[in-house]
Parts: C-alpha cells; structure tokens; sequence
C-alpha cells in the first residue's frame, strides 16, 4: 500500500496564517428623515476568507431572553392559606350571630306569649271576680228558685 517503507524525514514548509480582513462599513450618508416600514432590510456585513472569496451576510443580533416575571414577595401559597382561614372565620362568626339571633328571637317570642297569657288570664280573672264584687246592677236571673225581678236579687 505505502510506496515506500523506509524511514520518513519530515518535511518543513512555511506557514502562511491568513487572518480574515472584514470590509470596513460603508458610511450612511444621512437621508431625509421619511417613514421608513417595519420590514427595512438591515446592514450586510462581508469579510474576506485567505483564499479570496468574499462571504457577505447579515449581522445576527444575539437573542434576547425573556425577562422574567419579578417572584412576590409572598408565596401563593401562604396567601391562599390566609384567604382559607379568614374565610372560615367569617363563616363562623356568621353561625355565631346567626345562633345569637334565633336564641334571642325564641326568647322574645317565649315572653310575647307569656304576656299574652297574663293578659288574658286577667282578663278573664276580671270577668269570673267582677261580677260577685257588685250587688245590683242588671238584671238578676235565680233559676232554682224561679224569682225574676228587674235589678233587684232576694235570696
């Protein structure tokens, strides 16, 4: 395969190094100011390779990356817990007030029917007591003894 098997001297040859030369940017010689679209084809750049040739391409801007959301300085969490609890003590105080409420109302309707009761009772206490306090007075009626006089009772 090798052509030859002897001992190999190495061979020195110069080394050129070629750096690659970028043109130099064109000036822009300012024109009037006019609305220009979005969509304006930016500047090209174009260097020369050792060899000559000339490789022209557009500047490639580095990616920005997306800023990032600023972190609250409280966690989601810790907030929706205290949300949780707050919530829940509303909810029990409402049950407070709400049971206050209906022992209050059953206390108020317990004495509106004792008031009632005394007021009746006595009413009716007045009607049984009132007419045996008054000799006279209306018509007297003794059935047993069949004796009917106008305002006058004999016993």
């Amino acid at each position: 395969m090798y052509p030859e098997q002897g001992p190999h001297v190495p061979v020195q040859r110069a080394v050129e190094v070629h750096q690659p030369t970028p043109y130099p940017p064109t000036v822009a010689v300012p024109a009037p100011l006019a609305p220009v679209h979005p969509g304006t084809v930016p500047a090209v750049a174009s260097i020369v390779l050792p060899d000559g040739r000339v490789v022209t391409g557009y500047a490639i801007n580095p990616a920005q990356p997306e800023p990032v959301a600023a972190k609250p300085a409280v966690s989601r969490t810790a907030v929706n817990i205290a949300l949780g609890g707050a919530g829940f003590l509303a909810v029990c105080g409402g049950l407070i007030l709400l049971t206050s409420f209906i022992a209050a109302l059953t206390a108020f309707i317990t004495q509106l029917i004792i008031l009632a009761a005394v007021i009746f009772g006595g009413w009716i206490a007045v009607q049984i007591l009132g007419t045996r306090g008054h000799q006279g007075g209306g018509t007297t009626v003794n059935i047993r003894k069949a004796v009917f006089k106008r305002n006058h009772f004999r016993g």
